[in-house]
Order: structure tokens, then sequence, then C-alpha cells
């Protein structure tokens, strides 16, 4: 018989093919979805989140571990859908435009989404009206902004102005990226800054839990 904690020590691990079985064998004895994704899923990647902020295990590690969850997310996803469980919040994320790098984001998209959070990735070199429509499409809560380049921080500050300049003043604005820092996302007006992916979530889901 499949536990949840030998599901989350496999996606701490970044076993991918152990954590798709342990998932698969978990429904077969019964277990709902959304408890394997609570139950499973989160505390495996909040474990490796804890030791990324600690500087245990680095990048590397993450994404191997991010992998894992989305092999069991492909399984899951389908049939929360069909039980109509649905995410309690929407996030729009993407990087800013004149900006290609998507590790970090990716990052952030997979830990929100365990942390039950709807994602729409915009994926990179994403213009600030983009970000508005999509934000606007989904009726998000929250927009995820990345940046790599310190040459593409200055995009940051104008998607924020055209969020704000398009009305959309009750979602929640997030800033993060490597040379991005509290004292830039609070001069551009952003809502709260994450100096990596573990932190973004507890962030994230605080910014929503205010709305």
């Amino acid at each position: 018989m499949s536990t949840l904690s030998e599901l989350a020590i496999a996606v701490e691990a970044g076993k991918r093919n152990d954590a798709k079985a342990l998932t698969l064998g978990l429904l077969d004895d019964g277990m709902q979805p959304l408890d394997i994704v609570e139950q499973g899923l989160v505390p495996g990647m909040s474990a490796i989140g804890e030791k990324f902020k600690n500087n245990e295990v680095f990048v590397p590690e993450m994404l191997i571990a991010a992998r894992a969850m989305k092999e069991c997310m492909g399984i899951l996803e389908p049939l929360l859908a069909q039980a109509g469980i649905k995410p309690k919040y929407t996030a729009v994320i993407g990087t800013v435009q004149g900006d290609l790098h998507d590790i970090g984001k990716n990052l952030v998209a997979m830990m929100l989404k365990g942390a039950n959070f709807g994602i729409v990735d915009l994926g990179t070199n994403v213009p600030p009206e983009k970000f508005v429509a999509a934000i606007k499409e989904h009726d998000a809560h929250l927009v995820c902004l990345s940046a790599l380049l310190t040459t593409t921080m200055p995009a940051m500050k104008s998607t924020v102005q055209a969020v704000r300049e398009a009305g959309l003043t009750s979602v929640k604005i997030m800033v993060g990226g490597a040379p991005v820092t509290q004292d830039y996302s609070d001069e551009i007006g952003a809502d709260g800054y994450s100096p990596d992916a573990a932190s973004a979530v507890d962030l994230a889901t605080k910014l929503a839990d205010s709305i």
C-alpha cells in the first residue's frame, strides 16, 4: 500500500517514476485526489523548498522535485476537474518584456499550482498589455512578474503602472528574480517581493488571502 509520506519523500528527492507510481497506488487504494495533493505533493515540495531557503539544496534539486510533482499533477488534475474541485485562487505569471529567462518563473508556477492556485503562465518576454489582458480575462487574484536581467527591471515598473492604470486595483502584484530587491519592489509599487520560489508560495497565499 502506498503512503502519503512515501509520496512526499519521493517528490522531495525528485524521483518522478516512484512518485508517479505512488500516486497511482494511492488512487487505487481509494485516496481522494485533493488529499494526495495536499498531504503528499505539497509537503514534499515544501520540504525541498525549506532546504532551498537554507542553502542546503540548489536550483537543480528544486527543478528535479518540481518535475516529479508535475508528473503527479498530470495524473491528478483531470480527476480534480472531474470532481469539480477548482483552485482557490488564480495567478497570472510571466517573465517581463525583454527577458527570456524562465527557470525561476517555472519553479514558482509549479509550487503555486501545488498550493491550489490556478496558474495562467504567459511565458517569457511578456509586454505589459498582455499581463493586463490576462488579468481581466481570468479574473486573477495575483500577478507574478519575473526578471533575471537588470536591464529588464524597468519593464516590471511599466507593467505595474499598466495594471494600476487599467483600474485593476484589487489584483495583488508580486515581483522576483535575481536582481530584484524589496526596495525595488517598494519603489515600483508592487505588493510584495520574494527572494525564492519557496518564499513566493507563502507570500502569494498571504496576499491572496488579504483580498
